[in-house]
């Protein structure tokens, strides 16, 4: 009488490992499997969030440059009304100034959070992969 477990139809596996031995090799591919999955989500979460930080950052600057932009604009607007010399214009000169680097740093920001992509799809592609691996194994 043989060792090895047989198969229902009475035949032994191709490659003699018994039914135990094949579970625990599947247990550990799969426990393999879910610990590589999670590295590489937690990889692309890392990656999306650093783009997504310096998007928002350069909104943030956009944010900072418009409010010197309305200072700006407010002591002209004070220059203006107090005398009429020159300072008004070296005032508003300095406006359009800040006002050109808040529409740039938010367009440029806007542009930045636009490429960013929540959607993980490296770990997506990878758990199809691993589904059509595990359906095939099954059949």
């Amino acid at each position: 009488m043989s060792t090895q477990s047989s198969s229902p139809d009475g035949t032994s596996p191709p490659d003699g490992r018994s039914l135990g031995q094949i579970v625990g090799d599947v247990a550990e591919d799969l426990s393999t499997l879910m610990r590589q999955e999670l590295d590489l989500a937690k990889t692309e979460v890392k990656q999306e969030a650093t783009r997504a930080g310096k998007a928002v950052g350069l909104l943030g600057g956009a944010g900072v440059a418009g409010h010197l932009a309305l200072i700006f604009v407010s002591l002209c607007a004070m220059f203006v009304l107090n005398n009429a010399v020159p300072v008004e214009l070296a005032a508003l000169i300095v406006t359009a100034f800040w006002a050109l680097v808040a529409a740039i740093l938010a367009l440029t920001g806007k542009k930045e959070l636009a490429h960013t992509n929540p959607a993980l799809p490296e770990t997506q592609r990878s758990l199809k992969e691993d589904a059509a691996w595990a359906r095939q194994q099954r059949s």
